[in-house]
């Protein structure tokens, strides 16, 4: 029976996983849930899932996870604190789906257990990929990506020797507004953005599809976990979300995996990687899809393809900015507070106006973060006064 723990059980990802381990009870022991501010929704996968202990992040919901969790057996904790201990707690899976660079101090404690660690947290990775690569080495720890654009060139590289890789492409749906002109985009709504023509996702990945942010953070999380140089990482815009990642070899072989637009797919290979378990998600069929189509991403349009990459390239505390004011601007965008074309050019002012030392350690990166929010709150004061 494996041990696993879910940080971030509410969001879309932690329920995905939950709801693969439930199939196979007898498969999994549930060691810790974890969420930010949902109370109810913890409580509820804690009880179905028999978790030894659930954390919340907020620890002003202390008393109410308390009381939601009395007479089940699960102990309450709260407080980024607790959230550290059971990330560095025994569990022999733990995946890593706290959204954004909060997430970065638990998935860096888990890492440093030496456990296998599924990692759909992008942020941790963009903002302090280098320490998180070194931890990863340090201890010992088995880091398996969730998304299903790395779990692509994960599976195609399989056997392989990475100096024999060629080229790496990951795809791109194009997001909701891939055929909208500028002018078009200006007035997006928080409403229109959420809604992915493809995949199930939350509010803020969402609209970091719409804006193609998304797709330049997977970049940034290539170029740690594959790295083959990004001269060598490219993006391929392709509808359909068929394919989901390709690895060009050097003798011209190109492999690609394919499947169904469902993160428990992704999810279900991490969970028993080495070995491969049944899904419930729906087999592809190629002859219904009918075609499939691929086009070059558009930079003009999408900014933030390039700004990832000029972050990338600068490597440092760059990720760790950039990522931080899009997160600024993104709450803010699904606030009301902003419009759509304005997360891009909040990201590319603080990119292009803050610059940090190279980080040493996670206080560094956390401190550039802190920076690059304010700095990112003072453009939108300008912006909107």
């Amino acid at each position: 029976m494996r041990k696993v723990s879910v940080f971030g059980a509410t969001g879309s990802v932690g329920m995905s996983t939950l709801d693969l381990i439930q199939r196979d009870p007898e498969g999994y022991r549930v060691v810790a849930l974890t969420a930010h501010n949902d109370v109810a929704g913890l409580a509820a996968a804690a009880r179905q899932s028999n978790a030894a202990i659930a954390v919340i992040g907020n620890e002003a919901h202390y008393e109410a996870l308390k009381d939601a969790l009395r007479g089940s057996g699960t102990e309450a904790a709260a407080g980024e604190s607790a959230l550290i201990d059971v990330a560095g707690a025994d569990a022999d899976w733990s995946m890593a789906a706290i959204v954004g660079c909060a997430g970065l101090r638990p998935t860096m404690a888990a890492l440093k257990a030496g456990g296998t660690v599924a990692l759909a947290n992008k942020e941790s990775l963009v903002s302090a990929g280098a320490l998180m690569m070194d931890a990863v080495g340090a201890s010992g720890a088995t880091l398996l990506p969730v998304d299903s654009e790395h779990n692509a060139i994960f599976q195609c590289l399989a056997g392989s020797r990475m100096e024999d890789v060629a080229r790496i492409t990951l795809t791109a749906s194009g997001g909701p507004f891939r055929t909208h002109s500028r002018e078009e985009m200006r007035g997006i709504t928080p409403a229109q953005a959420v809604a992915h023509p493809n995949w199930s996702m939350g509010a803020k990945i969402s609209v970091d599809s719409a804006t193609m942010m998304n797709k330049g953070l997977e970049l940034i999380e290539a170029a740690h976990l594959f790295p083959v140089g990004l001269d060598r990482i490219e993006i391929l815009v392709h509808p359909q979300s068929v394919i989901h990642s390709m690895v060009e070899y050097r003798d011209r072989s190109t492999l690609a995996q394919l499947g169904s637009p469902d993160m428990r797919i992704p999810i279900a290979h991490a969970l028993a990687w080495p070995e491969r378990i049944a899904t419930p998600c729906q087999p592809l069929d190629l002859a219904r899809i009918g075609r499939l189509d691929f086009e070059a991403p558009d930079e003009d349009r999408f900014p933030a393809l390039r700004l990832t990459r000029q972050a990338a390239e600068a490597g440092g505390a760059a990720p760790a900015i950039l990522n931080a004011a899009n997160e600024v601007a993104v709450a803010a965008f699904l606030k009301g507070a902003i419009g759509f074309l304005d997360i891009a050019m909040i990201v590319e002012d603080v990119l292009n106006g803050y610059s940090a030392p190279v980080p040493q350690q996670i206080d560094d990166v956390l401190e550039a973060d802190a920076q690059a929010r304010k700095r990112a709150a003072q453009v939108m004061e300008r912006l909107t006064a």
